[in-house]
């Protein structure tokens, strides 16, 4: 149960770590203050007080040789500093006039009932500053009024406004600080997820404490060796193809020489059929290189991509919301949309193109009525060089969804393949906007 309502992200289980303690330190404080020395404090005061009104009570009743009542008020007002009144022939209220939010209420009420055996009536809320007690007597009663700091303690809320002053101040720094750490783990995590992307963050720095820093510098070194790699295959790929160049233009040149002969048309094939593999080859590693990212105007690269298409003897089908714009790379997504509608016209007469922006998606769906792949083979069909037999990629070098894959997911998106309501293949494309 404490895994499922504790905080997920690295931000909420380091503020609960650091700020819950300090909550619960001042809780038990502020705890064990009121129930251990505040509630001794107020008792003893109430415990006093009483104890003056029980001596007056007293004197009140048998004043000593040569004492009046009058003297004994006189003394309980200079000496014990309670102002008492008499009121002959009245009685108290049934009710006490309690404030229950007060702390100072149950102690005196307490103090009273052990000390003073007569009907005693309480008014803590009736002034700001001052107690009243009235003690009942048989012919009226005594109505005693004595400084409320005189009965209980009264610096009990500056010491809670002190502990609630100081949590605050002590949570709110540790927020700071701790806002600040995490910031440095999320830039990092910032520029890994767009480095995935095939995105720059070139004003990345690491930051922070010296173990995010570490892992700063060591994202830093990754990026400058998987770019050191990328490179050197496509400096290395651009070499062969242009070793490999030379003697096939050779070997078609010899093959033109030839007589018109069924050996000489099958040559000349195999000859075409390496060139398109080698050309294949080498775009698949050049759409893993960086790319530019701007924003795409979808329905203006639809059209292109229907008029390419009619160009080419096909009738594309395009179903795109105005206005849908995407931030990526123009010429990987268009190779992209490309490589999908060649293959669905390579295995079909109707290819339908959706786009469909959703808050900060846009879903691209290209569906055609061919023969489709079987749910067993999508997998296996999205791997490079790998040809399906049985109806849909009977030739080429088996890369064209592998290269879509590789681009969608250097966009951060996602690629899968389904059934489509034209009942060939559907391909989706999910790219964040």
């Amino acid at each position: 149960m404490l895994r499922r309502i504790a905080p997920k992200s690295l931000w909420g289980r380091t503020i609960l770590i650091v700020v819950l303690p300090i909550f619960l330190m001042q809780t038990v404080i502020t705890f064990v203050f009121f129930n251990r020395h505040w509630d001794d404090v107020n008792g003893a005061l109430a415990r006093q007080t009483a104890s003056e009104i029980t001596h007056i009570l007293a004197l009140w009743r048998d004043p000593p040789l040569g004492m009046t009542r009058g003297a004994v008020e006189r003394m309980a007002r200079e000496d014990l500093d309670l102002y008492m009144r008499w009121a002959p022939g009245q009685r108290i209220p049934e009710r006490d006039k309690l404030n229950i939010l007060s702390a100072l209420t149950r102690s005196l009420t307490e103090a009273m009932d052990e000390a003073v055996d007569e009907p005693v009536w309480i008014n803590t809320r009736g002034y700001a500053d001052e107690v009243e007690i009235r003690v009942q007597l048989a012919d009226g009663y005594l109505v005693f009024v004595s400084p409320r700091n005189q009965v209980a303690a009264t610096n009990a809320p500056l010491f809670v406004i002190w502990l609630i002053g100081t949590s605050l101040l002590l949570g709110y720094v540790a927020v700071v600080f701790m806002r600040n750490q995490v910031r440095s783990i999320t830039r990092l995590a910032d520029a890994a997820e767009a480095f995935g992307r095939g995105e720059d963050i070139p004003h990345f720095r690491p930051a922070g404490a010296r173990e995010v820093r570490q892992a700063g510098q060591a994202f830093l070194a990754m990026r400058a060796r998987i770019r050191r790699y990328l490179h050197q295959r496509t400096a290395m790929l651009a070499g062969v193809s242009h070793d490999l160049r030379t003697p096939l233009t050779r070997l078609k040149l010899g093959i033109a020489m030839l007589p018109e002969t069924e050996d000489r048309k099958a040559l000349d094939a195999d000859a075409q059929e390496m060139e398109r593999m080698l050309e294949a080859y080498l775009d698949f590693v050049r759409d893993a290189q960086d790319a530019e990212r701007s924003a795409i105007d979808v329905p203006a690269l639809a059209t292109e991509l229907s008029d390419e298409a009619q160009r080419l003897g096909h009738d594309l089908e395009v179903d795109i919301e105005d206005d849908v714009v995407l931030h990526a790379s123009p010429v990987g997504i268009k190779r992209v949309l490309t490589n999908l509608i060649s293959n669905g016209f390579a295995h079909g007469d109707r290819v339908r193109l959706i786009a469909r922006k959703n808050h900060r998606t846009v879903t691209f769906h290209i569906e055609d009525d061919g023969p489709g792949i079987s749910p067993e083979d999508r997998e296996r069909a999205l791997q490079p060089f790998e040809r399906l037999d049985p109806s849909r990629n009977t030739q080429g070098t088996g890369l064209g969804l592998a290269v879509v894959v590789d681009i969608t997911k250097r966009h951060g998106g996602h690629f899968e393949l389904g059934e489509s309501e034209l009942g060939g293949l559907a391909a989706t494309l999910k790219l964040p906007s």
